[in-house]
């Protein structure tokens, strides 16, 4: 092969300039020639090709395709914001169901590896925690939208990847915050930050969860579970945030999920047993340490 300069393979990942789009991007640019997509939040990324795409004109859609011709696809585009879609259904209806479905339709056309990002908020949170072959029941719109999205992507392409991500965390990138960003405010403000204690997941840093798609893409087809070693409720999971980040802990109170007004009905528990995806080598670390990971 001396001389010769293999061309790189090429990963189109959607939502690109989401929080986990970002993480990504950020690892697979060592292997993968990446053309990234974004819709609303346009940023460049060194090394990265992105480029503006509304996912949910099949036209467009097409045309990145065959433009790019890609290896595989890592599709994170969403409306994941659970009180968005219940007020707005039909907007999130199309890029969480439809655009999703014709991803993997294009995907079967071209037989590439597609993974995509789903969601632990599937479940009714009753019987945690949760495997891939547990029946699924939301109890929210953006729940039951990726309920859709899961079975029309695997019914037009079977070897998809379907990833159910749980709760994620990291460091901000530069057009995302993950949760823990107001909460580190709050507190180092000294303001009450009311966290509930009878809401339980099973989280992962950004980082984390970009190693499991990369993995499941290479080795899924069908449902992977993406979680974390460690099952925590909020209110827990903000006393670790202020053991690791040295914060004020004054004002860090534990509230149930009763006591406050959301558009959106939260499921207790999802903590998934994410045991399948271990045994293929993903390898969360504890949340603790994930977020001890955030301050090197």
């Amino acid at each position: 092969m001396s001389g010769l300069q293999l061309d790189m393979k090429k990963l189109l990942i959607t939502g690109a300039s989401g929080f986990l789009g970002w993480h990504i991007c950020q690892l697979a640019k060592q292997e993968w020639e990446i053309y990234g997509t974004y819709f609303s939040h346009s940023l460049e990324i060194p090394g990265i090709k992105m480029l503006k795409v509304n996912l949910t004109e099949f036209k467009e859609l097409q045309r990145i395709f065959s433009d790019i011709k890609p290896t595989a696809v890592i599709h994170t585009a969403a409306q994941s914001q659970p009180n968005f879609c219940q007020t707005h259904p039909e907007e999130s209806h199309a890029i969480n169901v439809i655009a999703s479905c014709n991803i993997a339709g294009i995907c079967a056309d071209n037989s590439i590896p597609c993974a995509f990002t789903s969601t632990d908020l599937v479940f009714d949170g009753l019987n945690a925690p949760y495997r891939e072959t547990d029946s699924v029941c939301p109890v929210n719109l953006y729940g039951e939208q990726k309920v859709m999205a899961e079975a029309g992507m695997l019914e037009r392409y079977p070897m998809t990847a379907v990833c159910r991500m749980p709760l994620m965390f990291g460091a901000e990138t530069p057009t995302a915050k993950s949760f823990i960003q107001p909460f580190i405010q709050t507190l180092q403000a000294e303001k009450e930050l009311n966290l509930f204690i009878d809401e339980f997941r099973t989280p992962v840093s950004g980082t984390t969860a970009a190693k499991g798609l990369l993995l499941a893409l290479e080795k899924v087809n069908g449902i992977i579970h993406l979680g974390g070693k460690d099952r925590i409720s909020r209110y827990d999971f903000g006393q670790l945030l202020v053991e690791v980040f040295k914060l004020p802990a004054t004002k860090l109170k534990s509230c149930r999920q009763q006591d406050m007004k959301m558009a959106a009905p939260r499921p207790a528990d999802v903590s998934l047993d994410s045991s399948k995806a271990f045994a293929l080598g993903y390898q969360p670390l504890s949340v603790k340490e994930e977020l001890q990971e955030l301050i090197i």
